[in-house]
């Protein structure tokens, strides 16, 4: 049995960065530093940074007044920002820049005097976050049906975004119904869906085209994991989710001659190689890694942390 390893996978940069601004405001600021919702959507990460002291709660009513609070790399509504101003809460926003890049074009469409259409997935912490910068002139489209049937008070100004985690073809699928629609649609100058969102899909296609099975590292409320166990299977894979190699049933390697290995863009390398050795030790022996696209994005740091560094070590 071969093993094929997606490359690139794992950590993107925008969880690179919400991580790090997490064990940094652990290491700077007294304990207990507080962090609403999940920080990334990943069970290792989050139990990684609870033992290292980090609270995680889901509302902000559950973090005393005054306290220290980081926004997780999905984004919040204004109505979260205003009540953690109005608790007092010295807050750290960790919103992946390429979402905040979809709250400022949602705002400005709003500005614009359009109808926005958010293509996106009801209940995620992103989707949430967006609509509420508008939520009087935003509608939330998830499915081909939902785009026929939407209605706007004016079809001739109409303007589009979309989740950074969606599936690439399914996302293209559910915009050219509104642009036959819609044909003035409006949509932002660059594509919403994230460049790592974009590259693992890529990748997993790759790799799928010549595995019979496909493991996806990530936990089931990562969406863009759950995208790359569909993109996988599209492309002719069985494929599974799991979050690490426990997960694994040997039924699955049964008549397996190659099996393909990527991880969402909030799953640690580390639970990659676990499942390496778990393949090895099952009789898989060469190992391949094939690379789609080559990635070199990094995002800066939050201005709150930057200054707060600044201020700590001034000569630096």
């Amino acid at each position: 049995m071969e093993i094929l390893i997606s490359r690139p996978r794992g950590f993107c940069a925008g969880v690179d960065r919400a991580i790090d601004v997490v064990e940094m405001a652990l290491g700077m600021f007294p304990p207990p530093v507080y962090v609403r919702k999940e920080i990334v959507h990943n069970k290792h990460v989050i139990d990684s940074l609870a033992r290292k002291g980090a609270v995680f709660v889901e509302e902000l009513s559950e973090v005393p007044e005054g306290s220290l609070v980081i926004f997780s790399a999905h984004g919040v509504s204004p109505q979260v920002r205003a009540e953690a101003a109005a608790r007092r809460l010295k807050a750290i926003d960790a919103t992946c820049p390429l979402v905040t890049k979809v709250h400022m074009e949602a705002i400005r469409f709003a500005q614009e005097g359009r109808s926005i259409i958010l293509v996106g997935h009801a209940g995620h912490d992103e989707v949430i976050g967006t609509m509420g910068e508008v939520p009087s002139q935003i509608q939330l489209v998830g499915s081909v049906e939902e785009a026929e049937r939407v209605e706007v008070p004016d079809p001739e100004r109409v303007a589009v975004t979309t989740q950074t985690t969606l599936g690439v073809d399914d996302a293209n699928v559910i915009i050219s119904v509104l642009r036959r629609r819609f044909p003035k649609l409006v949509t932002p100058p660059s594509d919403d869906i994230c460049y790592a969102t974009q590259n693992r899909q890529t990748a997993v296609q790759q790799i799928a085209e010549r595995a019979d099975l496909v493991l996806v590292i990530g936990s089931d409320n990562s969406s863009n994991s759950r995208r790359l166990r569909e993109v996988a299977e599209s492309s002719g894979a069985r494929a599974y989710l799991i979050d690490d190699a426990s997960e694994i049933d040997p039924a699955w390697l049964q008549g397996v001659r190659a099996v393909g290995i990527t991880a969402g863009a909030s799953a640690p390398e580390h639970l990659v190689q676990e499942v390496i050795a778990y393949l090895k030790s099952q009789g898989a022996e060469g190992v391949e890694e094939i690379e789609a696209v080559q990635e070199r994005v990094t995002f800066t740091l939050p201005p709150e942390l930057s200054r707060a560094k600044a201020q700590r070590d001034p000569a630096r």
